[in-house]
């Protein structure tokens, strides 16, 4: 099995991987030995969806752009109840790290933040807006 040499601060640890794996694995039957690490092809997703990176612009320390691909395609495909794997190991993820840092599994609070901004002379008026008493 080739094994990719990488360093980002998207990937996980291998430890952390390790909690995922058979998830990930259990996917794609295994006929032959697997050839390309799936961790690192792991870590590739993570930083394609960390950074909002283009497909084409995959670093050459990580599997090839098609293998990527490939095992995105596979993971993101809906199961019966209409979850993902790779939407339940991110999760699993999450909840690993929260964890870890002796947090709940689910976020307590959320914060939504708005501000409103006069609108400029040369605008015809929109609306009224009675919650924030302003004219849009």
């Amino acid at each position: 099995m080739r094994k990719f040499n990488h360093n980002y601060p998207s990937d996980i640890t291998r430890a952390q991987y390790e909690m995922i794996r058979g998830e990930l694995e259990y996917t794609k039957r295994k006929t032959k030995p697997r050839e390309t690490d799936l961790y690192s092809v792991f870590c590739a997703i993570l930083y394609l969806i960390k950074g909002g990176i283009q497909w084409d612009m995959i670093p050459s320390d990580f599997p090839p752009k098609g293998t990527v691909r490939y095992y995105y395609d596979k993971w993101s495909r809906p199961k019966r109840d209409g979850t993902t794997v790779l939407s339940s190991v991110l999760r699993k993820i999450v909840v690993i790290h929260r964890n870890g840092e002796l947090r709940k599994d689910n976020t307590s609070l959320g914060i939504v933040d708005a501000q409103s901004v006069q609108n400029s002379d040369t605008a015809e008026e929109k609306g009224y807006d009675a919650g924030k008493k302003k004219r849009n």
